[in-house]
């Protein structure tokens, strides 16, 4: 979407990142006139799951009211919105709901109409939205700003071009870089930037002493060449697999060689081989050309599309005893299906390094593992997780190591999914009350925040 003369253009497609053509980007950017602009890649994690009501909900969103039209594009989630909903709907005649990027713009422009400044309505929308929310937006008046949420939960940065006559804002350093742009810096929580022709001018709205950035960023979700905190992500993903090789000796010292779930075992894999001093075989292979993504298929869609995605060398595995690195185990599934393939290739004994802690409760943040019953490791612990994915033995990082390698206090980051504590009121209430049910034979159908017990406790806590 882009901005020119007072006029938003917008376009949007449902589909992954790379499948689009560049002769389509160019045709693409004939239609979206402009200096400025702001896209978002992410597919929400509310709202229906049907195809048309994720194209509705694509971003940016866009809302107009008589005093001010505005866009945003955002990442994150918000994590009750029924009585949000019902408040702008009560604002707005024609506000409809198709995810919760509706009633981030909804909600800003609320705070325009009624009379406040950008300050003022990026104000409410911290003091009124529980959830993780790191939002890039435009005024009608060309007003480029951005914001996040008080926890910091989602990461978003700010640089400029060589030249200091361009100025962004970005998930992530890597897409800076590929653009040529210089990283100036990681926005605070609960902060507010304008970009203006002179640079950036930041002012903090809300001061929050309990950060809580998310560690998953670490081990999967970020690429591995951006940097957070002065560090590439792929040199902390490279002491994770240091870390579980001391933490795990024993088995270490049993096997042959290290191999790795592609391509966000590799990192980690290099970690274990450096510290073992085991050969990392590349034994594993990922099929470029295999785009679709497991980790947000359908369940019958997933084993599929590993089993596609991912050759196993059979030769280079065979008689051999094993160690696959991969960045975490949600579901299990990927690792699965690696290990079947292992097992059929003449793998002797096949041992599962995860460098993220064993994951036991649901993100409410913008991850889409929001249930318990996805969570293989919610209910089982190493030993049968193991057994249900046919390995010799799973060993997790420990959560202390984690964070030791990362470098940021454990009170800075979000670890709710492997501690089960939230840095968020509701989104712990929610928790531990599915978790009860869960573990009581409740039948998980919904993501947990989009039940109708718990659209009712957003009610009340709002």
């Amino acid at each position: 979407m882009t901005f020119n003369q007072g006029q938003f253009f917008i376009h949007k497609k449902l589909d992954l990142v790379p499948k689009i053509k560049t002769e389509t980007a160019n045709e693409w950017f004939e239609r979206l006139p402009g200096s400025i602009g702001i896209g978002n890649v992410r597919y929400t994690t509310s709202g229906k799951c049907d195809d048309a009501s994720i194209i509705h909900g694509t971003q940016p969103a866009i809302g107009t009211t008589d005093k001010v039209k505005l866009a945003i594009s955002f990442n994150g989630n918000i994590i009750s919105t029924e009585e949000l909903r019902e408040e702008m709907r009560n604002n707005f005649k024609d506000f409809v709901y198709n995810c919760d990027s509706d009633i981030v713009c909804y909600k800003l422009l609320l705070g325009f109409k009624q009379g406040k400044d950008l300050v003022g309505a990026v104000r409410s929308v911290m003091e009124s939205l529980e959830g993780a929310f790191s939002v890039i937006g435009i005024l009608e008046d060309g007003t480029f700003f951005a914001f996040k949420d008080p926890h910091g939960i989602k990461p978003l940065c700010a640089g400029h071009s060589s030249d200091r006559q361009s100025l962004a804002f970005s998930s992530e350093t890597v897409s800076l870089d590929m653009n040529s742009f210089e990283h100036d810096f990681e926005l605070c929580p609960g902060e507010l930037v304008i970009a203006t022709k002179e640079g950036f001018i930041r002012q903090q709205i809300i001061e929050n002493p309990k950060h809580a950035f998310c560690a998953f960023e670490y081990a999967y979700f970020a690429r591995p060449d951006s940097c957070f905190n002065s560090k590439y992500v792929y040199e902390i993903r490279e002491k994770f697999g240091k870390n579980i090789v001391y933490e795990n000796l024993d088995i270490v010292n049993e096997c042959d060689m290290v191999m790795s779930v592609p391509e966000t075992g590799d990192d980690p894999a290099m970690g274990v081989h450096e510290a073992s001093k085991l050969r990392w075989e590349r034994a594993s292979r990922r099929h470029r050309y295999v785009t679709e993504r497991a980790f947000i298929s359908s369940d019958n869609e997933r084993f599929s599309t590993i089993d596609k995605k991912i050759n196993i060398l059979g030769p280079k595995v065979a008689g051999k005893n094993i160690i696959i690195c991969d960045d975490s185990i949600v579901r299990g599934d990927t690792t699965k299906v690696i290990i079947d393939k292992l097992r059929k290739s003449g793998a002797k004994k096949v041992f599962v390094f995860s460098t993220f802690p064993k994951v036991i409760g649901p993100c409410f943040y913008g991850i889409d593992m929001s249930t318990y019953k996805e969570l293989v490791g919610a209910r089982n612990n190493s030993e049968e997780i193991a057994k249900i994915i046919g390995a010799d033995g799973v060993c997790y990082q420990s959560i202390d190591k984690l964070v030791e390698a990362i470098g940021q206090p454990c009170e800075q980051l979000c670890l709710a999914c492997v501690t089960g504590k939230y840095p968020t009121p509701l989104a712990q209430k929610m928790a531990d009350e599915n978790k009860e049910k869960f573990l009581k034979g409740y039948e998980e159908t919904k993501r947990i925040y989009e039940t109708e017990e718990n659209i009712d406790q957003g009610k009340n806590t709002n």
